[in-house]
């Protein structure tokens, strides 16, 4: 069957399902006596299989029902209608399903496909009918997400497939990633168009935006002569993807948590990544927020492109904040110390810290003076650098004013989302990713430690990612 993922075991019919029935009444009346952990581990796994295919045998049932629906009939001539191009109806076909339970359940479907394209690749045509149900790639919705959420907590595919093996889920470790980038194409499509939105709005309340890069290698395929077996040479250059973080501080200044974070990320560059943002942040209805905090380290990519995107949202300037890092801030402190050779390690720290004084208290144009005072001698220019730094960035330095308004001075937030985002499962030794495939890694993973994953569940199993696509 075109597009089956296969399958190590199917539910069985008539005299095996009676089977199945009387098996489960005799576990029910009797009263088996174990005496070890391994019986024990064998009699749970014995009820476990007869439940499981139980559990097929309903849910078999109710799908081909539910297909077989006039309300369901509808709905898919409706999808059908409003397809982007011409389908043409080829009849019903036997579908296998496979269930989280490893089983495979069959069901009957009608196939659709365009009229000029031969029933050859898995793309040619859809099932209408499964697809409404957020049944792709031959699996149901629950086996998705599950797949898919294994594959971003756990640090490769092949642990995935030895996990779900444990389980009793029979599946190969590229069906393991071809599962879990498709879910993840489908999620990015439709949050591209805007199809599917966050549900909730931030009017009224304080938001912090905070972006920041980390690092990973991209596999990146060289030009000329392949290998000896046939192999195209690649490079591992380390690229930087961006990341972003948004979320809602209360009036004392700490996370609000009945808003989850939104975390998400791009490796297309930073144009790419404030289009990103700019789509959240006009999602959430950012210009009906009280207050907008705009914080980061120094990066020139991100600060070059904050005010054409408080512009493209319509904020108004007087509720916007731009701040520097603190701790950030206070590293530059460190460097301009470091720099002067002639000073002893006391003498360094009694600067760093007299000027960190002045940091807090908002007495940027102190500091600024301070660093060109010094600015002199064999290390001159590096000097000059950092003191730049601080004149580029000296009206992002106002932090009593963030202090009075209970708002965080440092990026901590982005730069965890960094560690647990990236850094554990997209960076590492002999990691390397194609382009494409670490952006959808990127999402799956973003989703799911910000406590936003029912909703690229929501994106992933819907119909609409199939229009807009």
């Amino acid at each position: 069957m075109k597009g089956d993922l296969g399958c190590h075991k199917c539910v069985g019919k008539g005299e095996e399902r009676q089977e199945v029935y009387e098996r489960l009444r005799e576990l029910e009346q009797g009263s088996r006596r174990v005496s070890s952990a391994e019986e024990l581990e064998a009699l749970e796994r014995e009820i476990r299989s007869c439940t499981d295919t139980l559990a097929s045998v309903l849910l078999e049932r109710h799908v081909q029902a539910s297909l077989d629906a006039e309300a369901q009939r509808e709905k898919e001539a409706e999808l059908i209608r409003s397809w982007p191009a011409k389908m043409k109806n080829e009849g019903y076909e036997w579908v296998r399903i496979r269930t989280v339970s490893g089983l495979c359940i069959t069901v009957r479907a009608r196939y659709y496909r365009r009229p000029c394209m031969r029933r050859q690749g898995r793309r040619s045509g859809i099932y209408a009918g499964l697809v409404l149900l957020g049944i792709h790639e031959h699996c149901t919705p629950w086996l998705g997400a599950l797949v898919s959420a294994w594959s971003a907590l756990l640090s490769s595919f092949e642990e995935v497939h030895q996990v779900l093996g444990e389980h009793g889920i029979v599946l190969g470790v590229k069906g393991v990633r071809q599962l879990a980038y498709r879910y993840a194409e489908r999620a990015r499509v439709l949050q591209r168009a805007n199809a599917l939105g966050p549900g909730e709005t931030v009017a009224g309340r304080r938001v912090v935006v905070s972006v920041d890069g980390g690092r990973v290698r991209l596999r990146e395929n060289k030009r000329g002569r392949k290998t000896a077996k046939g192999r195209r040479r690649y490079q591992g250059a380390w690229r930087e993807p961006k990341l972003f973080i948004v979320y809602v501080v209360n009036a004392e200044g700490k996370l609000e948590k009945s808003f989850a974070p939104l975390i998400d990320g791009s490796l297309h560059g930073p144009e790419a990544l404030f289009r990103l943002l700019e789509g959240y942040l006009q999602g959430l209805a950012i210009d009906a927020a009280d207050q907008v905090l705009f914080i980061a380290d120094g990066a020139h990519w991100i600060w070059n492109r904050v005010p054409g995107l408080v512009q493209a949202l319509g904020l108004n300037p007087r509720q916007v904040h731009e701040a520097i890092d603190f701790y950030h801030a206070v590293e530059h402190l460190g460097k301009v110390a470091a720099l002067r050779k002639s000073w002893s390690a006391k003498q360094r720290k009694a600067w760093v810290r007299q000027h960190r004084r002045l940091l807090l208290q908002g007495q940027g144009e102190q500091v600024v003076e301070a660093v060109r005072a010094i600015c002199r001698g064999r290390h001159r220019k590096a000097i000059t650098t950092e003191r730049n730094y601080f004149v580029r960035n000296q009206h992002r330095l106002a932090y009593p004013r963030l202090k009075a308004l209970q708002l965080p001075i440092g990026s901590g937030a982005v730069e965890s989302a960094i560690r647990r985002v990236i850094n554990l499962r997209l960076k590492g030794p002999c990691i390397f990713w194609y382009r494409e495939n670490a952006e959808k890694m990127l999402m799956l993973r973003a989703y799911y430690k910000a406590g936003r994953w029912n909703l690229l569940k929501r994106m992933a199993n819907s119909h609409l990612s199939l229009l807009a696509a």
